[in-house]
């Protein structure tokens, strides 16, 4: 019988090798695929699961605990609304969005050494996403012990309020006078340009005081700018705050936040608006008060380069407690 020689030998233990790598490939290309498929599956299930909950629950939107209108805020990729979700007759506050909601804190300050001077600081390039809140703290230290030494604070030219006419004191070495103000509408193209304007009494001439605290100066001012804003993501996400107190409120910050739903790929809205003729709503007031049917529509994609290609679910939702009689 003949024998394989050593180069026999070795020519099929390679091709062996060969056959084997390309069946292992094979399997793993198949193992991977099959995983992907999967996954994109419980994906698609889980989106279902969601948009059903969704829908029943807009359905049921009602007037608020606090007597708010049943459609709080309809965006193309927000809405809130007040339904009662668990059934226990109180109405929650249901916010569904996709994104991710990120909270800023950013501080500047400003000083005059000159009788009666003005300072400036500007905030700029925060803006990321879809501003939710704006709001700046004002606080100022210097010559301002009586009712003709004080600081008027003006916002791109207007001015938004004036601290210490009452309540300061000369040179304290701390912050006083604080205020808050509200910089929504003012922050929506992403630059806020503040001054700080004393009066003519607030000086450091003879007989004055001198602030030395920080360095010498006349006045000086601190503004605490804190943002909130919202970044889109794949993720969509429930917020739900329960009503409290007498009279009832909803605290923004007892929201409860769960992920309805992962690889949300939608370049249209997730939400359309009609009226009761069944035509689009587009002007955004209109969507408060002249919505009666919801079009709930997700595109979900587990990797969007990779096939099979996106999942569209869509649903439509009409809101019972919004028909004309």
């Amino acid at each position: 019988m003949k024998s394989f020689t050593l180069v026999e030998t070795l020519i099929v233990i390679f091709i062996f090798g060969l056959a084997m790598a390309a069946v292992l490939g094979f399997i793993l290309i198949l193992y991977k695929t099959h995983g992907y498929q999967m996954e994109q599956s419980l994906a698609i299930s889980e989106a279902r699961r969601g948009i059903e909950t969704m829908a029943k629950e807009i359905r049921k939107a009602r007037e608020g605990e606090n007597g708010a209108y049943p459609i709080e805020y309809a965006g193309d990729k927000e809405f809130i609304f007040y339904s009662d979700i668990d059934n226990d007759g109180k109405t929650e506050r249901v916010r569904y969005f996709l994104g991710q909601v990120i909270n800023q804190n950013l501080t500047q300050e400003c000083f005059t050494s000159s009788a009666g001077g003005s300072c400036n600081v500007s905030f700029s390039g925060f803006l990321t996403g879809t501003l939710k809140s704006a709001k700046v703290s004002v606080s100022v230290e210097g010559d301002l012990g009586s009712n003709n030494e004080y600081v008027d604070i003006y916002l791109d030219g207007q001015k938004i309020g004036t601290l210490c006419q009452t309540g300061c004191t000369d040179c304290a070495g701390t912050w006083q006078g604080t205020q808050v103000f509200d910089v929504f509408n003012q922050a929506q193209d992403g630059i806020l340009n503040f001054t700080a304007d004393a009066s003519f009494r607030v000086n450091c001439g003879t007989g004055e005081p001198k602030c030395n605290w920080g360095g010498y100066h006349t006045m000086k001012a601190k503004f605490e700018l804190e943002i909130s804003q919202e970044i889109q993501g794949t993720e969509l996400k429930k917020g739900v705050i329960k009503p409290t107190g007498s009279p009832p409120t909803y605290p923004q910050d007892q929201e409860k936040i769960s992920v309805i739903t992962s690889y949300v790929r939608n370049s249209p809205p997730i939400f359309e608006y009609f009226d009761q003729n069944g035509q689009k709503i587009t002007f955004y007031p209109a969507r408060l008060t002249d919505t009666k049917l919801m079009k709930v529509f997700l595109v979900v994609n587990v990797d969007p380069n990779r096939p099979p290609t996106e999942y569209q679910l869509e649903s439509f939702v009409q809101l019972r407690n919004l028909k004309q009689e």
